[in-house]
């Protein structure tokens, strides 16, 4: 079977990685979400507080679900997950942060949030054809399509390979935003790099999954020669 082949073991370093940064991230929140921030403020108002203090324009929405949290740079919202919006703890105030990092990111036109709003739609339309295609030229040993298919794979393995320093970026400016308007304490500093750092593992994890899983491809096609 496809999914079953021995290049498969190759994934196992990078699968692990991620379980560990998943782990990481919600036992991170967990904990930190139990310390309350001196600020006193909720994740909400805390990003209001930020919008103003920065002169960003952008609306403020409260959304379901947990660490869902995200900037949608298309329809200029700054998305906050139900937990997040309404908390006051550590936690909260970092995750606020960085999503404020990324508006910060578009207004003054960093380019690598620029180049990856421009492979959002690229990436997503060329991961979900990517695997079908070279599974079917895999398996009636089609090499052009299996091309096709790792064609489409590497747009989503570079859209992963920009999101790295867009985050990373994003959550130094946060950190910065925070420091410099005075919203957190000398404390808090350890811990909102602490929660900083393990949300961006996730990310390192996820570009390593495709990294290898374009190796495993291209040796898949080697085999089928």
């Amino acid at each position: 079977m496809f999914f079953l082949d021995p290049t498969f073991l190759i994934l196992i370093p990078a699968l692990l990685l991620a379980l560990y940064a998943h782990t990481k991230v919600t036992q991170t929140y967990a904990l930190l979400s139990r310390k309350r921030a001196r600020v006193g403020l909720s994740g909400l108002q805390v990003a209001e507080e930020l919008v103003q203090h920065l002169g960003l324009r952008v609306k403020i929405e409260e959304i379901p679900g947990a660490l869902t949290d995200h900037y949608d740079p298309s329809r200029e919202a700054l998305r906050l997950s139900r937990s997040v919006a309404r908390g006051t703890s550590v936690a909260d105030l970092a995750i606020v942060a960085h999503e404020v990092g990324h508006v910060l990111q578009k207004r003054e036109g960093y380019s690598a949030f620029a180049l990856r709003s421009v492979l959002v739609p690229v990436a997503g339309f060329g991961s979900q054809l990517a695997l079908p295609l070279f599974f079917l030229g895999f398996l009636f040993a089609l090499r052009p399509l299996m091309d096709l298919g790792i064609l489409f794979f590497s747009l989503a393995v570079l859209f992963q390979l920009v999101t790295l320093p867009v985050e990373f970026d994003a959550s130094r400016r946060a950190y910065g935003v925070l420091d410099r308007l005075g919203f957190i304490a000398p404390e808090e500093k350890p811990l909102v790099r602490q929660m900083l750092s393990a949300a961006a593992l996730t990310y390192v994890a996820a570009t390593a999954i495709a990294a290898l899983q374009l190796v495993r491809l291209l040796l898949l096609r080697e085999s089928r020669e």
